[in-house]
């Protein structure tokens, strides 16, 4: 596989978090707040646990960064790669963390707060600082990772990659007589294998499992005559992979391949779609119609696709009702698919960018109907 990506620098962290601020700005918040999780990671490089300790960092237009940490994890925030664009305010245990957080904010003041931040936390700063209201970051600022710079798409696509070749060993074992959670502990093991640090799912769905789109694989045992919907992915460097691809065990049926070949059609009629400046619900209007002129629209029961990023999902959402444009460097899933409760399921599913003039594809497999024993 490829070479480790060179690591993100403190001017690029220094840069995200310019960039927090002016939105934070322009969405008439006076800052963000951001507890750990995606959004810290992203814009500082720093990944503590999520803990009953506080940890916040607090960005405020016209100041600098600051992160609120606990005493006994202040050296590894220092060694943090974003570490030179923020000042450290750390508080030891027994005192009040909230007490040292509420003087760094407006104490009436609106606030963009991450979304993973526990109610712990947010409710505490709440009771100190009544005045203040807030608002979850997907709310306010759906976009603040969506767009991603080449570095990022370098590690998307990498990650993209080594999903690729999992799905291709993993067409090469024996399913017949198996279990689910055999191919699907392969599937981790592949990834893993791979690069990946994290492995976040590995949905295998065999016959009438297929038709539950969230499967988690279980103790059935694979029979000749199964279609089986295969969806797995997690974090390689940093970022994430996803991908769907449905197998058959030996030859399948008339219907099966004629809805396997509808599936097939309806992703590739939304993948062209993509291109700068369409709303993010026509992708998914694209894929949809394909689906409903074949008779099967009940039975497209989730959206066409999410973003991804230090995360596996996370907005745009290619969903009904979401007019945010398209714009280059955003990513997300093109995943359509077809339910038959009782019998069977079909999703196909690629990670895609947009480009200056469309799409490009970061899962290259054949999306073809694949047999395997």
């Amino acid at each position: 596989m490829d070479a480790t990506p060179a690591p993100f620098t403190g001017e690029v962290y220094a840069a995200r978090m310019d960039n927090a601020v002016r939105a934070a700005a322009e969405a008439g918040l006076a800052g963000l707040l951001v507890s750990p999780g995606p959004d810290l990671v992203h814009l500082t490089g720093y990944q503590p646990a999520a803990t009953e300790r506080l940890t916040l960092l607090v960005l405020v237009p016209g100041r600098e960064p600051v992160l609120v940490v606990p005493t006994l994890e202040r050296g590894d925030a220092e060694r943090a790669a974003g570490a030179g664009a923020f000042s450290l305010q750390d508080w030891p245990d027994g005192k009040d963390p909230y007490g040292v957080a509420a003087p760094l904010l407006d104490p009436a003041g609106r606030y963009g707060v991450s979304d993973n931040t526990w109610a712990l936390h947010l409710l505490a700063l709440q009771s100190a600082l009544p005045a203040t209201s807030y608002r979850a970051l997907t709310d306010c600022l759906p976009m603040l990772r969506a767009i991603k710079d080449a570095a990022e798409l370098e590690r998307l696509a990498a990650a993209a990659a080594a999903a690729d070749v999992a799905y291709e060993e993993i067409l090469r074992v024996r399913f017949t007589g198996r279990r689910e959670s055999d191919i699907a502990t392969e599937l981790a093991h592949l990834l893993t294998q791979l690069g990946h640090s994290q492995v976040d799912f590995t949905i295998v769905g065999s016959g009438p499992n297929g038709a539950d789109p969230h499967h988690e694989a279980g103790d059935r045992v694979i029979e000749p005559g199964d279609m089986v919907v295969l969806d797995f992915g997690g974090l390689r460097h940093g970022y994430g992979s996803d991908t769907s691809r449905t197998v058959h065990v030996g030859d399948p049926s008339a219907e099966e391949q004629a809805v396997h070949d509808v599936v097939r059609e309806a992703q590739q009629a939304a993948f062209e779609a993509v291109r700068p400046g369409i709303a993010c619900q026509e992708v998914d209007r694209v894929a949809r119609a394909v689906i409903t002129e074949a008779g099967y629209g009940e039975r497209f029961i989730h959206r066409t696709g999410h973003g991804i990023g230090v995360t596996t999902h996370e907005p745009p959402y290619m969903v009904e009702g979401e007019e945010q444009p398209l714009v280059p460097g955003m990513c997300f899933s093109v995943e359509p698919g077809i339910y038959l409760p009782g019998r069977f399921g079909v999703r196909i599913e690629d990670i895609v960018t947009v480009t200056e003039d469309g799409g490009r594809r970061l899962n290259n497999t054949a999306r073809e109907l694949a047999v395997v024993e």
